[in-house]
């Protein structure tokens, strides 16, 4: 019963952390077709640090992180 408690806790925890990520993403989106390229780096900075933060606590696996960053950085640069 114990573990259970503690699964749906870790999970509500994880599902939060991962709409914040989404929602972030999002507003880099808006800053990109907006072509607001200062925008759009502090939002691609801020997403960084939050994805790097959930593969540290297990939320997300490595390599979705770094699709995430890759192609958030490969938009950036399109800016002109």
């Amino acid at each position: 019963m114990k573990a259970l408690r503690q699964n749906i806790k870790r999970a509500e925890r994880n599902l939060i952390a991962k709409a914040e990520i989404r929602s972030l993403r999002i507003k880099f989106r808006k800053a990109i077709d907006n072509a607001k390229k200062s925008d759009a780096v502090e939002a691609a900075k801020v997403i960084g640090k939050k994805v790097d933060k959930a593969v540290s606590k297990k939320i997300l696996k490595k390599n979705t992180a770094a699709r995430i960053k890759s192609r958030m950085m490969k938009k950036v640069n399109a800016i002109k």
